[in-house]
């Protein structure tokens, strides 16, 4: 059985499941209906020398958003991969809307030259009468290694472009990997990967459990609580080096920890004084502010994009529901009232809704509330065990845990609910995951 959320390690009870390490592999399993139609075309150039395969990638990362119908390689028959090569009437015929078409470059050593274009095939006339169907075009030179990110935001400029919303290919995920072979002790690795599961690699290794991944507003530094030592205690640690140091580590519970808006604070969760409370931690100066001041379990807090309230977990109503709290008045003001079971919620990027953990009739969910109207909208509704969700920075997409085939493994849905994806792991435990902001 998943861990349901921070609710859980308060009490220090941990379900971490009897699994081996496994790598993660976006796959679309429900999109919308009237997808955008779009044809990639093999980028001229890649397969002979390039490392990546640039268009392979944005196919993908495009098909896998579930806001486009792709028409790939394997169905064209036709590779332009200069505007006075397409033949417009060939891909008007073939249903598609827009082109991507482009070239690779080798600049020699391990330097190459990288540009696209994105065409509208309706207002392109015949082969070498197109120049007027570009809607979108740019060049790069970048090195091997920078060819897999540039795909990434090649992806993010055409989504933009089409859908008006900035793209979340080119962000990343941190989480918890958690590995036990035979006759060994249990490995808790945390993680980060790009946004569709590729270019992982672990930030720590240990035998002592670790939860709760947080990113700086930056991207820069991830928080997290460690139980090493056997006690409880929050580190930051820098993503690009691996350097690390403990920020929080009192009597009891140091945990849930969130950062502000501007990545000077974090909001935590001890019980250095009894019960679990929130409070907000001065990272420069260490100084302390207690937020709440009672004897019920409060946890999870996250912070509002404008910073001037959090949303909290807590049982002060007799079972987990969300409130809303001002730092600066100290006014709570309970928020959802739907289900019996509300936890881990997050604000979306406008502020305007926030996405949690809902549980009705013993069936664990993601659902989503709108602020201003007090409506409540399920996500999901599988019926599977969910738990953790994450929302994208640019607040379309909600990541979380969740049960496939008897294993914990990270789902995302559309806030809308009509596009499903998961990230299957083989032989292995994902959990605990975090989205990141917009990278640089």
């Amino acid at each position: 059985m998943m861990r349901k959320l921070f609710f859980i390690a308060v009490v220090l009870s941990f379900i971490i499941s009897n699994r081996a390490f496994a790598l993660l592999n976006l796959e679309l399993t429900r999109g919308v209906e009237g997808a955008v139609p779009i044809a990639i075309s093999a980028f001229g150039g890649e397969a002979q020398s390039a490392p990546e395969d640039i268009s392979a990638i944005v196919t993908s990362d495009l098909k896998n958003s579930g806001r486009f119908k792709v028409f790939g390689r394997d169905v064209l028959s036709q590779s332009p991969s200069d505007v006075e090569q397409v033949q417009y009437h060939y891909f008007r015929d073939l249903g598609a809307d827009k082109l991507v078409i482009g070239k690779v470059q080798s600049l020699g050593g391990d330097r190459y030259q990288v540009n696209f274009e994105l065409l509208d095939v309706f207002k392109g006339k015949e082969e070498g009468q197109g120049s007027q169907s570009i809607v979108l075009k740019d060049k790069f030179s970048v090195s091997g290694r920078q060819l897999r990110p540039l795909a990434h935001h090649i992806s993010d400029l055409i989504y933009q472009q089409i859908l008006g919303v900035k793209g979340i290919f080119s962000t990343r995920l941190a989480y918890v990997l958690v590995q036990r072979p035979s006759n060994m002790p249990a490995r808790y690795i945390l993680e980060v990967s790009d946004q569709d599961g590729y270019n992982s690699h672990p930030l720590l290794s240990s035998t002592d459990p670790i939860m709760s991944p947080a990113w700086s507003p930056d991207g820069k530094r991830i928080a997290y609580v460690s139980f090493e030592n056997k006690r409880a205690s929050i580190y930051v640690e820098e993503v690009s080096n691996g350097s690390r140091h403990v920020v929080s580590q009192f009597n009891g519970i140091n945990g849930a920890p969130a950062w502000s808006r501007d990545g000077r604070k974090l909001a935590i969760v001890l019980s250095k004084d009894g019960s679990p409370n929130i409070y907000i931690l001065d990272l420069a100066s260490q100084q302390l502010t207690q937020l709440t001041h009672d004897w019920s379990i409060n946890t999870e807090p996250a912070w509002s994009p404008d910073g001037r309230n959090l949303v909290f977990t807590s049982n002060r109503g007799g079972a987990p529901q969300i409130y809303q709290l001002n730092p600066a008045t100290r006014a709570v003001s309970r928020l959802s009232y739907d289900g019996d079971y509300n936890a881990r919620a997050s604000y979306t990027s406008d502020g305007q809704h926030i996405a949690m953990l809902h549980r009705q009739n013993g069936i664990f969910n993601i659902g989503i509330l709108d602020l201003d109207s007090g409506q409540f909208r399920l996500l999901t509704s599988s019926g599977i065990d969910n738990e953790s969700p994450s929302i994208a920075p640019n607040g379309s997409m909600v990541l979380f845990g969740t049960l496939y085939n008897g294993q914990s493994v990270l789902g995302m849905v559309s806030n809308d609910g009509k596009v499903q994806l998961r990230l299957p792991e083989r032989n292995g435990e994902v959990q605990d995951p975090a989205w990141s902001p917009f990278l640089t």
